[in-house]
């Protein structure tokens, strides 16, 4: 069993990415076990720094990852190839060759971003929130290419057959657009199954972005990820992209 998840996309030879499980060479103790590479979700900071140069150095990145603040906005933050503080936001820009862009998630869904000439890469976090809020057509927004240049990469999330959400959650998507409708399924009264690979296509799509692949891993479902809703207290895994 790989302890990496290596996108299945038509992209340029420069571009690299993949998605972290647990299973990576790590040393974090119960709950978070073992490659949790989160800062704030209650696990070692030692431990935590010991993993991310874990993942440095085991899979022969090209330098730090930009790691982000997260806070379930709509924030893009353009890499200018420095680190430093985390910035506060949910996805990142960049067009440097070697600047390693990443996201950390539990359940919500990770995006990656290139476009065919292989000349920019972006990375978003996406939640429910964020998904509702327009995190995706952020992302879009801030990249220099033309959207129709763009291929994305939807990364293991919550899945719809395991995913429950209640009314206010379906409104939030449903009152700005009624298509969002058909990818929630009834369960009990006032809760659904939301997949939200499907939305993220149908947002995607609205804002010019058609090559859109991945989606079929559910965090839920598969033990190799880190899932909030099934553990509570847990790590997460990092969705990773660069330019060689």
């Amino acid at each position: 069993m790989s302890d990496i998840l290596r996108p299945d996309w038509p992209v340029p030879a420069n571009i690299h990415a993949f998605t972290t499980t647990r299973l990576g060479p790590g040393v974090s103790e119960l709950p978070f076990y073992r490659f949790n590479l989160g800062a704030r979700c209650g696990d070692s900071p030692m431990d935590v720094q010991a993993n991310r140069e874990a993942l440095r150095r085991e899979y022969r990145l090209p330098g730090e990852p930009l790691w982000l603040h997260q806070v379930h906005g709509i924030e893009v933050v353009s890499d200018d190839g420095t680190r430093g503080s985390d910035p506060l936001a949910d996805a990142s820009v960049t067009e440097i060759p070697g600047s390693v862009l990443a996201v950390l998630t539990a359940d919500c869904l990770p995006v990656l971003f290139c476009n065919t000439s292989g000349t920019e890469v972006a990375a978003a976090h996406a939640g429910w929130r964020g998904l509702a809020a327009g995190m995706l057509e952020a992302t879009v927004d801030a990249m220099q290419s033309p959207p129709e240049t763009l291929l994305a990469w939807l990364g293991p999330a919550a899945g719809a057959a395991r995913y429950e959400v209640g009314e206010e959650v379906r409104q939030a998507f449903v009152s700005v657009d009624e298509d969002a409708a058909s990818a929630f399924t009834p369960t009990r009264p006032g809760h659904y199954r939301i997949d939200m690979p499907a939305i993220a296509r149908q947002r995607l799509t609205a804002c010019g972005v058609t090559r859109v692949y991945g989606g079929e891993h559910c965090t839920l479902a598969d033990i190799r990820f880190y899932s909030h809703r099934r553990e509570q207290r847990t790590g997460r895994m990092a969705s990773l992209i660069w330019m060689a």
